[in-house]
């Protein structure tokens, strides 16, 4: 179609949307359907959240606001990167957007240049290459490995950094692995990033509150302060307060980035929603014990599809240390035939066999470049995660082997 961009084109659309949406449809021919492959948790916004909109509703909070948001949502930011994470910040280093997303794209679209390279581990978020092709940068994929529970490696980074780098994006908790960058993880990156001053970090901490056990969460900024002066920390209400329709996101770095990241939001959607934003002020000031029963339940969660995935012959993985998904190896079933006949040659294969026999939606993990996965969402029911694991065990076992796997 000639009026689209040459951009645009190399753009794929996000697999995560897309196998949900196929959920969705399913659904609604009537098909009992399963959906672990959206990032959302299942609760309900707290109450008191809830509350704090219908008030600002009723006050009229219902007006434009600053482009950077609201100064009150601000200062609560601020507050809680000082009591959380040790990181002091003033409220013009701080900005909201319509979710972290957002603030991803606002900034590599205020900092690419044509050819500007961003560097960045996978597994990964679907949504990274995609953005920095659209943001006119070049995605430079570096792979992990699962035997390094899927952490860039200090020497892999250096390698891969070149004289056109521009950024490291780094996500802890990890969607799609759930890996946790620990803090000698993160200051050995931080060591080797020192002999590149031209490289920025931006890292994306939206699971931040996601960790399980004796894990502990570490940012950037916090661990190395001599970076801060070029580090974008970027997190949001969506998965730690159930609040993922109400696309609230913030990030704090240094002035010059803020403003403008500030300017290409004034020009594309401007402020994110005020009522929203007034939620989002009581998540961040109000009471947070939620937090703690929402971790206790997805550690929960975590437990219960690690041991009954890797009861199913063919399929394994690791218990992750964050987040609320696994990542589920797959390579050993790939070349199996369906019943139908059909030879199960992808692990997209794979996830529609899956959807179609077991009345599961997964992702596959080529979505997240990683061939030779799915990964599966735990943030849904016990109830629904047993229905579902059984029902992929029992998909799983009506595979045959093809010739060219005995």
């Amino acid at each position: 179609m000639g009026i689209l961009s040459a951009k645009l084109s190399a753009v794929k659309p996000s697999q995560t949307k897309a196998m949900t949406a196929l959920a969705a449809s399913l659904k609604a021919e009537g098909r009992a359907i399963i959906t672990l492959s959206q990032g959302e948790p299942d609760f309900d916004t707290p109450e008191n959240i809830s509350r704090a909109a219908i008030n600002a509703i009723q006050v009229g909070h219902t007006k434009y606001t600053a482009v950077a948001g609201i100064t009150p949502l601000r200062e609560a930011v601020v507050r809680k990167f000082q009591r959380e994470n040790n990181l002091t910040f003033s409220t013009d280093q701080i900005t909201v957007g319509c979710g972290a997303k957002q603030l991803l794209y606002n900034a590599l679209v205020a900092t690419l240049d044509e050819g500007d390279e961003v560097v960045f581990p996978t597994p990964c978020w679907v949504s990274y290459p995609e953005m920095v092709k659209l943001a006119g940068g070049v995605p430079v994929a570096v792979d992990t490995r699962l035997r390094d529970g899927f952490i860039l490696k200090p020497e892999d980074l250096r390698a891969a950094i070149t004289p056109k780098t521009k950024w490291l994006m780094l996500n802890s908790p990890s969607n799609p692995t759930g890996a946790v960058y620990s803090r000698k993880n993160l200051e050995d990156l931080a060591e080797v990033l020192r002999d590149f001053p031209n490289v920025w970090v931006l890292a994306d901490d939206i699971y931040e509150h996601l960790v399980y056990g004796d894990t502990r969460f570490y940012t950037m900024a916090e661990v190395a302060p001599d970076m801060a002066g070029r580090t974008l920390t970027v997190n949001g209400v969506s998965k730690s307060y159930a609040m993922t329709g109400w696309r609230v996101g913030y990030a704090a770095g240094p002035v010059e980035l803020i403003k403008a990241m500030n300017t290409v939001q004034g020009q594309s959607t401007s402020h994110t929603s005020s009522i929203s934003q007034y939620a989002a002020v009581e998540a961040l000031n109000g009471d947070q014990s939620f937090i703690q029963k929402f971790r206790d339940a997805f550690e929960a969660r975590r437990n219960l599809v690690v041991k009954l995935i890797n009861d199913i012959p063919g399929l394994r993985c690791e218990s992750p240390q964050g987040a609320f998904y696994i990542f589920v190896g797959c390579q050993a079933l790939l070349g199996s035939v369906t019943p139908s006949g059909k030879s199960l040659d992808t692990d997209m294969d794979f996830a529609l066999y899956l959807m179609e026999e077991a009345g599961v939606a997964v992702v596959p993990g080529s979505g997240f470049l990683a061939d030779g996965f799915i990964r599966v969402s735990y943030a849904s029911s016990e109830q629904e995660l047993n229905g579902a694991c059984t029902a992929i065990a029992r998909a799983v076992a009506k595979l045959a082997k093809s010739p060219k796997m005995a």
